[in-house]
């Protein structure tokens, strides 16, 4: 259990998706996952534009992107998908919680990633499923 002084991030934080959600909505675990077809027993965030960025432009559905900024309202940790597997400590700044996070505000215009970054980053994460590497430890 972290105290006050273990506090991993002060963020902000963010939640890239293409769900549309209010102002005061809680995004909580056990709902379908943005990248999976199961429910995520974790909900992700991070402190960076960046990572949110891919959050929503790699959400499966057709729907619209966004980027939330959200307020944990629970204990988080650092997202094992990413710190120390991918990349050394967590450069993204990636978190997940069991407890719920708050919308706070929606960014109402961010510049999206290239289309041949996205493309690339889908054809890398579709090689990675082809190969049975895609996991998410949730």
């Amino acid at each position: 259990m972290n105290d006050k002084k273990d506090v991993l991030d002060n963020g902000p934080f963010f939640h890239g998706t293409k769900a549309e959600l209010k102002i005061g909505d809680l995004l909580e675990p056990q709902h379908l996952s943005n990248y999976q077809d199961k429910k995520s027993n974790y909900i992700y965030f991070t402190a960076t534009l960046d990572a949110a960025k891919w959050g929503a432009e790699l959400a499966t559905s057709k729907s619209k992107e966004r980027i939330y900024i959200v307020e944990p309202l629970g204990e988080f940790e650092n997202d094992p998908n990413v710190t120390d597997k991918k990349f050394p400590g967590n450069p993204t700044r990636s978190y997940r919680s069991k407890s719920p996070l708050k919308i706070i505000a929606e960014l109402s215009s961010w510049e999206r990633h290239s289309d041949e970054q996205i493309n690339h980053m889908i054809a890398s994460i579709n090689k990675l499923r082809e190969e049975g590497k895609f996991v998410i430890y949730d």
